[in-house]
C-alpha cells in the first residue's frame, strides 16, 4: 500500500526484455534501507526490488503490467515518480493507492492559473464513473483531489510544490499516464453490481 505522495524522482538508466522488462532505476533513496522484495510505487504501478547496486535498483515488469501501464513506451533517461510502500505508523498524506493501475489517461489540457497549473485528463469510458468531483484519483503515483467532471474528462489544480517534486513539471498536452482510481469508489460498484443481480 502506498500515500501517493511522491517521495523520489527516480531515472531509468536501462530498459530490457519483451515478454518480461527489466527496469534499472537510479534513485537517493538509501538502499540500505530498502530489501530485495520491497515494493515501490514507479509512476503508479507497483513493482517489486529484485537487484540494487550503487544508487539504482531494479525491477521486472510482466506483459500484463506493459499492456495495462504506460510502462511499454518508456525509454532510458525518463524521469518517474517513485514512492516506497507504507509502514505501519506512516503519515497517510494523500489517501490509501494500491499501486494497481487501473487504466491510462492523456493530457488534454495543461494551463497556468496564477502560481499554479491546471490539468484536465481524458479517462477511457468505463473508468469515468469512478470519478467524482472532490473525489480522490491517482495520477503517475501521485495522489490528487478531482476539481470537476465533464463526461469522461477530469480537471486537476497542480500547485508549484507538487510541480517541483514529481514528473508533473515536465508533462505536457497529449503526454499519457497511469490512472488508479479511488479504491472505495471500486468496492462502492462492486457492491451495486452486486444488488442488481
Amino acid at each position: 500500500m502506498f500515500t501517493g505522495i511522491v517521495s523520489d524522482l527516480g531515472k531509468l538508466r536501462s530498459l530490457e526484455g519483451r515478454e518480461i522488462l527489466r527496469l534499472e532505476v537510479e534513485t537517493s533513496y538509501d538502499l540500505d534501507t530498502v530489501d530485495i522484495g520491497a515494493s515501490v510505487c514507479c509512476s503508479g504501478a507497483c513493482l517489486t526490488v529484485v537487484e540494487k547496486g550503487d544508487g539504482w535498483f531494479a525491477f521486472e515488469a510482466s506483459h500484463e503490467t506493459l499492456a495495462k501501464t504506460t510502462m511499454g513506451a518508456w525509454q532510458a533517461g525518463m524521469v518517474i515518480n517513485l514512492e516506497r510502500a507504507l509502514k505501519v505508523g506512516d503519515e497517510l498524506g494523500g489517501h490509501l493507492v494500491s499501486g494497481h493501475v487501473d487504466g491510462v489517461g492523456k493530457v488534454t489540457r495543461k494551463e497556468q492559473d496564477g502560481e499554479s497549473w491546471r490539468f484536465n485528463f481524458e479517462v477511457p469510458e468505463d473508468l469515468s464513473a469512478f470519478i467524482a468531483p472532490k473525489g480522490s484519483v491517482v495520477i503517475d503515483g501521485v495522489s490528487l483531489t478531482v476539481n470537476e467532471v465533464e463526461g469522461n474528462v477530469f480537471g486537476v489544480n497542480i500547485i508549484p510544490h507538487t510541480a517541483a517534486v514529481t514528473t508533473f513539471g515536465s508533462l505536457k498536452e497529449g503526454d499519457r499516464v497511469n490512472l488508479e482510481i479511488d479504491m472505495l469508489a471500486r468496492y462502492v460498484q462492486r457492491l451495486l453490481e452486486r444488488d442488481r443481480t
